[in-house]
This record gives C-alpha cells, sequence and structure tokens, in this order.
C-alpha cells in the first residue's frame, strides 16, 4: 500500500464501481464476478447515456470471403476461468468485482482503471513499405505519431474506410516486471486526427494488478449485452513453449444501421458495443486506419536497462509458431459488409 489513497475516497469509489449484484460467483482464480442487472452497468454511469436503449444483438450478417486457414476446425477452444464457477442469468452481466486492494496500488483512486495518457509527439517518424510505396498511398510514406513510454509492433493497413476487424489472436502469459506496466496483443481502429485521434480497442492484456487501461467496463461507455463473457476475466489455457497453441477471435464491426461498434469474441459471439453515435466523433462513420499487434507501456522503453516485460510470448518473430506470439486469419470489412484481406 502506498497510502496515497484515502479511506474515504476508496469506499465512495467502490461503491460507484460496484453495481449491486443478482448473483455472486466466486472464480477458482480469486476473482468474485457479480452478476448484474444488464440495465444497472457502469455504461449508464455515463452521462450521454443516461436515456440510452440497449440494442441487445447486432442487426448485421458478414459474407466472408475464403480466408480461413486449412487449420480452422482444428483450433482449439479456449474459455474463461470463472465459467467453471457458475453462470449469470439471463438479463444480466458478468462484471469482475474491484477490490479495496486494487484501488489501494492504484497511483490515485482517480487514475484508477485509466490507461495511462498518451503522450504523443509530432514526429517525422514514418513507416516505409518494402518497396518505399504504401499501397494506395500517393506519398513515400505514412507519419505515425509516436507515444512516450510504449513500445509497439503492428501491422498497419490505411487508405480505406474500415467498418471492421478480425484476427486471431494468439494467447501467451508473458512476463511484466513492475506494478504500473502492462503488455497487450490486440486490434486497434482509429479515426482522427494524430495527435487527438479516437481509437477502440480489444484483445488481451496482462499487468500486474488488471487496473490499467480504460480497459473493460472500468471507465463507462462500453455497453456490455453477453451473460456469457466477461471483460477481464482470465483466459485459458494458454500457449507453451513449442507446445500446444491457443488462440482467441477477436472482431470489432460497425453495425451500419445504428453505427454501434459491436465486439465479438470466439465464433461470432456478441460481447457488447461502443455506441458510436452518443460517444465518438471521428469513429461515427468509420475508422482509416486498423492495426494489429502488440504494445508494452513502461516508463523503461527507451531507457537502459530497459523492461523486462515482454510482449507477445516475449519472443522475437524470428522464433515462429510455437515460440513467437502471431496473429492469424487477419481481415478488414469494408461497406461491402465482406470480411476481406487487408491491403
Amino acid at each position: 500500500v502506498n497510502g496515497k489513497a484515502n479511506f474515504k475516497d476508496v469506499e465512495e469509489k467502490l461503491k460507484q464501481l460496484n453495481k449491486p449484484a443478482v448473483k455472486i460467483i466466486q472464480s477458482e482464480d480469486g476473482d468474485i464476478i457479480d452478476c448484474v442487472d444488464i440495465y444497472k452497468q457502469p455504461a449508464f454511469d455515463h452521462h450521454a447515456l443516461k436515456n440510452h436503449i440497449i440494442q441487445m444483438k447486432p442487426s448485421f450478417d458478414l459474407k466472408e470471403e475464403r480466408l480461413s486457414s486449412k487449420n480452422e476446425s482444428t483450433k482449439l477452444a479456449i474459455f474463461q476461468t470463472w465459467q467453471r464457477s457458475g453462470s449469470c442469468p439471463e438479463g444480466t452481466v458478468p462484471i469482475r468485482r474491484i477490490r479495496r486492494e486494487d484501488l489501494l496500488r492504484a497511483k490515485s483512486v482517480q487514475q484508477f482503471g485509466r490507461k495511462p495518457h498518451e503522450v504523443v509527439l509530432k514526429s517525422n517518424t514514418t513507416i516505409e513499405h518494402k518497396d518505399g510505396q504504401l499501397p494506395s498511398i500517393n506519398t513515400t510514406a505514412l507519419a505515425m505519431p509516436v507515444i512516450v513510454n510504449r513500445s509497439a509492433a503492428t501491422l498497419v493497413t490505411v487508405g480505406y474506410n474500415y467498418i471492421g476487424a478480425k484476427a486471431d489472436i494468439n494467447v501467451w502469459t508473458p512476463n511484466v516486471e513492475a506494478q504500473d506496466e502492462y503488455t497487450t496483443a490486440q486490434i486497434w481502429l482509429k479515426a482522427g486526427p494524430g495527435d487527438n485521434f479516437e481509437s477502440i480497442e480489444s484483445g488481451w492484456t496482462k499487468d500486474s494488478y488488471k487496473t490499467t487501461g480504460c480497459f473493460d467496463v472500468t471507465c463507462s461507455g462500453f455497453v456490455q449485452t453477453s451473460s456469457q463473457y466477461l471483460l477481464g476475466g482470465s483466459i485459458e489455457p494458454v500457449s507453451t513453449e513449442f507446445g500446444q497453441q491457443y488462440d482467441l477471435t477477436v472482431g470489432i464491426y460497425m453495425d451500419p444501421n445504428t453505427a454501434n461498434w459491436w465486439l465479438k469474441i470466439g465464433k461470432d459471439i456478441p460481447v457488447g458495443y461502443w455506441p458510436a453515435s452518443t460517444l465518438l466523433f471521428y469513429l461515427n462513420h468509420s475508422s482509416t486506419l486498423v492495426e494489429w499487434g502488440g504494445q508494452v507501456y513502461s516508463s523503461n522503453v527507451k531507457k537502459k536497462p530497459h523492461t523486462k516485460t515482454g510482449m507477445g510470448s516475449g519472443q522475437f518473430a524470428s522464433g515462429l509458431r510455437g515460440n513467437a506470439c502471431y496473429m492469424d486469419n487477419i481481415a478488414i470489412v469494408d461497406f461491402s459488409m465482406q470480411l476481406k484481406y487487408p491491403q
């Protein structure tokens, strides 16, 4: 305990974060799962969502080009640890309970659950294609903002309007060195100017106490609809070096009828959505850039000694499958509502 958090503030914040539960599930990994009435979830703490009517399921179907690899049928299912201990009733959503010790470990009660602020340097940093040309872009390079205290390895597609992206993300459990560091494997959809962009992101994350990011539902805004899946819950099994490999399928798709961005995981299971028309400005129509990859947050990313927090599996890409973290079956969606291989 660093003593920074005031006891009264902590109790008030806990009351605000943890909603009354219809049912409580004790997971074997130590998490407590509250099954919360779908209309009492944290999303409705957001002033812009006070009178929001939940869209219970997406109104679109995607046509899939035959992108999937042959080993599709042999993919092994992964699940969330808490699911072994019980299930939430229909009309409720599972939410991981925030405990006093989680808050006491945070730098401040106000900052709890928020992603460290992205300090973006306007820079001449450029991403070049092998032949010096980016597909469908007339310039030789694309200026990318540099973000302080982060290191990322990403595949980027630009030049079109994207209303969806997906990937099978290989699941590992890399080392995280310090309490305020984290590592992710994820998809980003972005729109807006470089130093003021909007981003919606999904994938898996590992951090020392599960409180980084405006990850999960700690900040109000994301509307959860699934009673089966928990945001921020542990997933298993994880891949092992030269052993069995496990993937989490993650997709983010805009519903053309409502402009809500839906998060789907596994075999097309909708988990919930970001209500674009209410909360987003640039992403209200489409995203203009999609990234797939990993990111490490640490104040020792650019210094020596470099952080020991690993990205992906913690191994270099040259290790290939079974050693390095990979992303399979990547695809984008455009206004044809078809899954396509990205340019």
